[in-house]
């Protein structure tokens, strides 16, 4: 299919306002509005253009998740957090939480709610008996396909970074917000997220302009309205003119394989290092024995500590540790994890102050559910500097009895 028939060039005009831009495709209008999601003068200008436009579809940068977390207010009343243990998505639930902290805390600047051009969209949609679509992918979808390609180096250089915007106290002035809505800013500071961290850029922003523009060809109606971040702006309207491969953007790559080796190669090692020893010098095999014991268990009793796990939590940690980390289908701060959540079961007042207390660091030590999320999170950091430092240890040993 030529460009030509995807999109008339000639027909894209971009008012004067600067963030919103008309394309003619393929006998359809769409309205791109794009907004800087926490500025207020975004949500009065998406239902004004809703409104003025009367389209007959709305799409909205959102997700079913996030979607049901606007129209849901109390879903955290309802979240099982043995259950989020059990299921390994503690890692997924906690980035989720650090990665609209940041946003949340300059919406709070300016007194707004963050995503409110979002909610202003569907409510607006819904006043005035207008088609909803949710043009985002999932966003499970979308952190899989970053963590499962990424390789272990990369995952705590990203996990730094994260965790890292919990003690940012950055403030911006609302001129600097209205200025984002061009697109120039946020597309250089995009160009230097890709330059820094390349494998970010690709599944973050590539594959979701992708997956959205895929959305607005088939969304339903003859004029579109589209809600958008304005850093997608500019690669939508480019995706627009290509034809896009959902199955591909949409495949949630499975474990790596080389990881799984790796996690059985080390408790291999390790006994057999062991065994060696103790058949070489059995002094030396009980030593090493008490140092994986004494290492593992300590960093990663250490790691619950710091997440100011209760005691019970600590020392489970330390005494399942030794064991998990000879065997990669457990791990220590899972047990220690759901200790937590049993002795330390948060309440509904805990779910409800959740959003707010994402927001700080204080906040994260203070509330029980992301406590426990960091209890599984540091108690699993911890095994693994203990497993690190104690393999070593156990090799120096067996050397020595040689």
């Amino acid at each position: 299919m030529s460009e030509e028939k995807l999109i008339d060039d000639k027909k894209e005009e971009q008012s004067p306002v600067n963030n919103i831009h008309r394309i003619e495709y393929e006998g359809k209008e769409l309205i791109l509005i794009g907004t800087a999601h926490v500025s207020k003068k975004s949500a009065e200008q998406v239902r004004e253009t809703i409104e003025e436009e009367d389209p007959d579809t709305v799409c909205v940068e959102l997700d079913k998740g996030r979607y049901d977390s606007i129209v849901n207010k109390k879903r955290w009343e309802s979240m099982d957090i043995v259950k989020i243990i059990k299921e390994k998505r503690t890692t997924f639930l906690l980035v989720n939480l650090v990665l609209s902290s940041y946003q949340k805390r300059i919406a709070k600047q300016f007194g707004i709610n963050s995503g409110a051009e979002m909610i202003e969209a569907v409510k607006t949609a819904e006043e005035n008996d207008k088609k909803i679509v949710l043009a985002d992918r999932e966003i499970k979808t979308t952190f899989l396909r970053i963590w499962r390609t990424m390789s272990f180096w990369g995952k705590m250089k990203l996990l730094g970074i994260i965790i890292a915007s919990i003690f940012s106290d950055e403030k911006i002035s609302e001129e600097e917000l209205e200025e984002l809505k061009s697109g120039d800013m946020l597309n250089s500071a995009l160009k230097e997220l890709s330059d820094a961290f390349p494998e970010l850029k690709r599944p973050l922003i590539d594959e979701r302009d992708q997956y959205i523009a895929n959305k607005l060809k088939h969304a339903p109606g003859k004029k579109i309205i589209a809600v958008l971040g304005a850093g997608h702006i500019p690669g939508i309207k480019e995706e627009l003119k290509k034809e896009q491969d959902m199955k591909r953007i949409t495949y949630v790559p499975p474990a790596s394989n080389s990881l799984k080796i790796i996690g059985w190669s080390i408790p291999i090692i390790i006994a057999s290092l062991i065994a060696a020893t103790f058949f070489l010098n059995p002094p030396s095999g009980w030593e090493q024995i008490i140092s994986w014991i004494l290492w593992n268990g300590s960093m990663s009793a250490l790691g619950t500590l710091i997440a100011l796990g209760h005691p019970l939590s600590i020392l489970t940690a330390f005494a399942v540790a030794p064991i998990s980390s000879l065997n990669p289908v457990l791990a220590a701060g899972w047990f220690a994890g759901l200790v937590e959540a049993l002795l330390r079961k948060p309440s509904v007042k805990d779910f409800e102050a959740l959003s707010e207390d994402a927001m700080s660091f204080k906040g994260f030590w203070k509330n029980k559910v992301t406590r426990i999320l960091l209890v599984v999170i540091l108690a699993n950091i911890g095994s693994v500097v203990g497993t690190t430092v104690g393999g070593a240890e156990v090799l120096r040993l067996f050397f020595g009895s040689l």
